[in-house]
């Protein structure tokens, strides 16, 4: 047994990938992305689990693309920044890259031509976002160098939404389709009629935007991509697939007036029992749970004392008095009836689920159950 780890429920990851494949198209791709050690879930326990099920992963780099490869031979998408000397390994590894300006295509086209292949490549189209992508006013220029550079094999293109998961405010996004729509005419128009687009994640699939492939990522792991469209896709039941762990190392009791932690922000009112628990802010519990955060032990909520510290923090256990050194303890996930979900800690810090996820140490053991 470890003392602390992250275990992924299997059965959750394809079941919810199941289920959101039932908001596609017929014949439609579904894409798994394990990008960011698959949300932090592990890439290669989530790989090996959606191997038969996905239709092909996404990743963000070279890095990730050889760590895939590893474990599988699907089609991979890597849609992120690969540097000119890392094309061709990842040419030779088989992946589709983005083309999002004009100085991609010819080193693209250059490693296709050593390795004596055709490379596939995706057509970034930065429609009101601001991110990697050619803008929509530089797109003729990159249709006419796609078209002197026949060596490459132009699959699809595709875009991102900006803030499609607010469902009160759609307008950006309805400007968002439109921009890309005449973009995707004019690349069609062009010589490549019928080309394929991708314009949905998660939140695009759940709010009616689908194309001919869709890159689910923040749903595969049981997680909505906001309150909004988790009512409204409640039938879809997503799992959370997510459980970390640890385990009391300390059990002792402090008088009153003492204090816990760092900068002495949390002295005792009273006699308390206190517990050690090892995990900190260098294991992805964020610093900003000091004084605010919940955990579980033996079903019940136990309050986060004093400053999360690198290591390790402390924890009330008025509520359990029969707490023990190595009881568990549940930092993300269900124990008995309580259950502490990345939404919980992400509204205690200000920000995003799949934040809470994705900064779970990698060095943190994955254990598939």
């Amino acid at each position: 047994m470890n003392l602390s780890e992250v275990q992924i429920d299997g059965a959750s990851l394809v079941h919810n990938l199941r289920a959101l494949r039932g908001l596609l198209k017929p014949g439609a791709e579904a894409i798994a992305v394990v990008k960011g050690n698959a949300y932090g879930h592990g890439l290669a326990e989530v790989v090996r689990t959606l191997e038969s099920e996905a239709d092909g992963f996404q990743v963000d780099d070279i890095e990730e693309l050889r760590a895939l490869r590893a474990l599988s031979n699907k089609r991979a998408l890597v849609l992120g920044y690969i540097r000119r000397d890392d094309i061709e390994e990842a040419l030779r590894l088989g992946a589709e890259l983005s083309i999002f300006d004009l100085q991609r295509i010819p080193a693209i086209e250059e490693a296709g031509k050593r390795l004596g292949l055709r490379p596939k490549v995706h057509l970034k189209v930065d429609a009101l976002l601001g991110r990697l992508g050619v803008l929509p006013a530089d797109l003729p220029k990159m249709i006419e160098a796609l078209k002197a550079a026949p060596q490459l094999e132009l699959v699809s293109a595709y875009m991102h939404f900006a803030n499609i998961e607010d469902t009160t405010d759609v307008g950006h996004a309805f400007d968002q389709s439109e921009l890309f729509e005449g973009c995707l005419k004019m690349v069609r128009d062009s010589g490549w009629p019928g080309l394929p687009l991708h314009w949905s994640a998660t939140s695009g699939a759940m709010s009616h935007w689908r194309g001919h492939m869709t890159r689910f990522g923040l749903g595969i792991y049981g997680m909505y991509p906001s309150a909004a469209l988790a009512r409204r896709h409640s039938e879809l039941g997503l799992k959370p697939a997510m459980r970390w762990i640890s385990h009391l190392a300390q059990v002792k009791t402090l008088p009153a007036h003492h204090p816990v932690g760092y900068g002495l922000t949390f002295i005792t009112p009273r006699e308390m029992t206190i517990g050690i628990v090892p995990q900190g802010y260098a294991d992805g519990y964020d610093r900003g749970l000091s004084n605010s955060g919940e955990v579980l032990i033996q079903g019940a909520r136990c309050s986060v004392l004093g400053r999360v510290a690198m290591n390790m923090f402390a924890v009330d256990l008025t509520a359990v008095p029969s707490a023990a050194p190595e009881d568990e303890v549940v930092l993300l996930g269900a124990q008995g009836t309580g259950q502490i979900i990345p939404e919980e800690i992400a509204s205690r810090l200000g920000t995003i689920n799949y934040e809470v996820t994705t900064r779970i140490s990698p060095l943190l053991p994955r254990k598939l159950v």
